[in-house]
């Protein structure tokens, strides 16, 4: 297996923000004169949420869905001096250090309840099933937390998944939890190939891969007092993810069963 890695890119410039979502994120220049999406640190539910995105978005790419590159955002604090608003100022400046940022896709369409139709059934089938497995409640009709862009359908914004992180430590143990939350996502009435996904895509994610993936996450992100260091925070991550493949897997039959409804 190649071990994956992250790029690291210094911001060079706030260009904007992006106000549809809660945590305010922004589209930024960096040193290597692409342009980004940074997801701040100190925004919303901080650090976890970070974690999220990255682990959830490289597993994506694993898997071979579309998800834009994700890329280390170093942020300096003069970086926010000269913008006029006090709250974006603010939360640059707290949040000065190591971001998260995707590779911004410029003139893209947001993707909506009635583009469901142009997915073909493997493809949904498999961000149905990453859905299921990662706990992300947030691809429903409201918000799909997609894009169309080259003409491709490209997956963002997973920080809501891995939601029993915010249990405490002993959120591993809630592995195997069901995920009635499926039954909204905005793909499940063209995903009629679940059962293949999860045979295809299970086999994908090896321990080997999750420890790799997980393994990425910087120790200063993972401070979540309930463990005593970042080795330990990090290992809960992976264990999570190891045992939510384990077993049964009845989230999967939860996710088959409510594709049946659309039958």
């Amino acid at each position: 297996m190649t071990t994956p890695t992250i790029r690291t890119v210094t911001v060079t410039r706030y260009v904007a923000p992006l106000r549809e979502g809660g945590s305010m994120p922004g589209v930024v220049e960096a040193d290597d004169l692409g342009t980004y999406v940074l997801k701040f640190r100190e925004a919303g539910q901080g650090e976890k949420v970070l974690i999220t995105e990255l682990i959830v978005g490289e597993i994506a790419r694993v898997l071979g869905l579309p998800v834009p590159e994700l890329v280390f955002a170093v942020l300096e604090e003069r970086i926010g001096r000269n913008e006029g608003d006090p709250e974006i100022q603010d939360l640059i400046t707290s949040s000065a250090g190591l971001n998260l940022a995707m590779d911004y896709l410029p003139g893209a369409f947001a993707f909506d309840a009635q583009d469901v139709g142009r997915v073909d059934p493997e493809l949904a089938s498999a961000i149905v099933w990453l859905d299921a497995y990662v706990t992300n409640v947030d691809r429903t009709p409201r918000n799909s937390n997609m894009l169309i862009w080259g003409g491709r359908f490209w997956l963002i914004d997973h920080g809501a998944s891995l939601y029993a992180q915010y249990g405490g430590p002993d959120f591993p143990e809630k592995a195997q939890q069901p995920f009635p939350a499926i039954r909204e996502h905005v793909l499940l009435p063209v995903a009629s190939e679940i059962e293949q996904a999860d045979t295809r895509l299970s086999g994908m994610l090896t321990d080997e891969v999750i420890r790799g993936i997980v393994d990425l996450v910087p120790d200063e992100w993972l401070t979540d007092p309930g463990f005593e260091g970042p080795a330990e925070q990090r290992a809960a991550y992976g264990r999570f993810l190891t045992e939510r493949l384990r077993g049964e897997r009845a989230w999967v039959r939860e996710a088959i069963d409510a594709r049946s409804a659309f039958l």
